[in-house]
């Protein structure tokens, strides 16, 4: 019965382990999706998928990560890297360079969540036109031990 039990709360999801969800919104110029897991466990490796698909012209698409978001992570790799990195108004900004209407950008993010990082964590991804916000999605990630 305890196994039993076990491998149920396992298949559920409720600790991890399952498809991330594929969040997204459209701010009018352009479509933001996000794939990033919303329960991990500590210490894992995980990956963050984000989509951008102007449907405008946009000058300089910049991604903004707030920090809180990325608190007690250690992000290994963003492919493509941005032509630009900077900190400026409370997020870590990247910057793309021009997207026409029609194109897309997609960023692959890979990181781990270090061990202090219990319970989780939470911010925003922000997409800029340059200095022009476009828009944000709020982010949760649930940390289980």
């Amino acid at each position: 019965m305890l196994l039993a039990a076990v491998v149920a709360i396992a298949l559920s999801g409720l600790v991890g382990g399952q498809p991330s969800p594929l969040r997204s919104q459209d701010f009018g110029a352009a479509r933001l999706e996000v794939k990033t897991p919303s329960v991990i466990r500590n210490g894992e490796f995980f990956e963050t998928r984000i989509r951008v698909e102007a449907t405008r012209d946009i000058s300089d698409a910049v991604l903004a990560v707030s920090p809180s978001l990325w608190t007690d992570m250690t992000i290994n790799t963003m492919i493509p890297a941005a032509a630009e990195e900077s900190y400026k108004d409370g997020a870590y900004r990247f910057s793309y360079g021009k997207l026409r209407a029609g194109e897309t950008l997609v960023v692959k993010i890979d990181g781990q969540i270090n061990p202090p990082l219990f319970a989780g964590t939470r911010g925003d991804i922000a997409l800029f036109d340059g200095e022009r916000r476009l828009g944000s999605m709020p982010l949760q990630i649930k940390v289980l031990p």
